[in-house]
């Protein structure tokens, strides 16, 4: 099959969306089909990705990672199968306004892979608001099959009262992680001595987007809840992987909360480097505050790794979490609920490794690229 993936963002960029599209392409490269990942040129970059053909479209204007790309529809003549990553606004309204020259004339089906709920803030909010009452039904409808990350997320999503009323237009498709690449190693002192972390430290990871369109993950309450264990009777680190604009007021909080010495901020980390830090953590840590989380891809890379985890207790986020058996689920925005969590699992081991065995077991039976690559392919096919 000719296959055209569509989404906002795509690494180097770190954003979730971007890496399953990444991983999406691959696999299906793997399984000998044609694949061209379409993604908006917001500037100049260096592929990080190399496996499969990239063609950035230059927008006719952009704001944050919204890009309208009206000269895309053309550029998905003879393609069978065009699978949107959604949210992308201005993408999938592309998508929409050109539907019968994509359906009719090229003859494509269109697969829209729904990633969550977009929330936002203040005016963004409101935006939000009116393109789920106006343009998601139309692109949903648009889909001649919706992918959804997990079946609980869905019910409470803004798709819920589309799902109830044909269940049969969805089909459930978890993202996943390289089980090879990520997988237990030993902490690699390089990555070690380059944030002064020493061999007797705890290490409490974050992994995820520090940018003003990851706002919902919730990093300053990850901060607040480590300034409750300062007086904890065992030396930790508390490193945070990301880049972005919110990152000086992180820093801030840090300094203010005085665990400026005992927080790293690692900066961007390429994906070929993550497994180093999954690997040098004690507990992986999401501490998510709305439903614009819907899954939790740093969940699953460090469980691959054998590493407890710790996250909000979202719908989608405890599809992947088995509370009390691969990790603990805590209160949205509490910071107390979530030290004392992260306190449990820092001040048992026993139960630390315990938890690390069962969600690398859950990784190698549901969460495996390859697995998720060849149910992706079963999904075109009944198409």
């Amino acid at each position: 099959m000719k296959i055209a993936i569509v989404v906002s963002t795509f690494p180097p960029y770190a954003g979730g969306i971007g890496n399953v599209a990444a991983a999406n392409a691959r696999e299906l490269v793997r399984l000998g089909h044609s694949v061209t990942v379409f993604t908006p040129a917001y500037a100049a970059v260096t592929e990080e990705v190399t496996d499969t053909t990239v063609k950035r479209v230059p927008p006719l204007f952009t704001y944050g990672n919204a890009a309208f790309v009206p000269s895309l529809h053309w550029m998905l003549k003879g393609f069978d199968i065009i699978h949107l990553h959604y949210p992308f606004f201005g993408g999938a309204e592309t998508l929409w306004l050109y539907r019968r020259t994509l359906k009719k004339k090229y003859k494509a089906k269109i697969i829209v892979h729904y990633h969550m709920d977009v929330v936002g803030e203040r005016v963004l909010a409101f935006f939000f608001t009116l393109h789920k009452l106006f343009f998601l039904p139309r692109i949903v409808k648009l889909a001649d099959k919706v992918l959804v990350t997990s079946a609980d997320y869905a019910k409470y999503s803004y798709l819920a009262k589309f799902l109830n009323k044909d269940p049969q237009h969805f089909y459930e498709l978890p993202n996943g992680v390289d089980a090879t690449r990520f997988s237990p190693t030993t902490k690699d002192v390089g990555v070690m001595e380059r944030h002064g972390i020493t061999a007797d430290e705890h290490v409490v990871l974050f992994v995820g987007g520090l940018d003003q369109a990851h706002y919902f993950k919730g990093v300053g309450y990850l901060i607040e809840a480590m300034s409750r264990l300062k007086q904890a009777p065992y030396l930790w680190k508390l490193v945070i992987v990301g880049e972005g604009d919110l990152k000086i007021g992180l820093q801030s909080l840090a300094k203010q909360l005085h665990i400026d010495s005992r927080t790293v901020f690692s900066g961007y980390v390429e994906h070929h480097d993550l497994p180093k830090y999954y690997n040098i953590a004690d507990v992986v840590v999401l501490p998510s505050i709305d439903k614009s989380e819907a899954f939790g891809l740093a969940l699953v890379e460090g469980m691959a790794c054998a590493k407890p985890v710790v996250a909000s207790n979202l719908a989608g986020v405890r599809s992947v979490i088995d509370d009390q058996k691969n990790g603990l689920l805590v209160e949205l925005k509490n910071a107390d609920d979530l030290a004392a969590k992260i306190n449990y699992i820092l001040a048992n081991p026993d139960v630390a490794v315990q938890f690390g065995v069962e969600g690398r077991k859950k990784v190698e039976e549901r969460y495996s690229w390859g697995r998720i690559g060849e149910e992706l392919e079963r999904v075109y096919k009944a198409l």
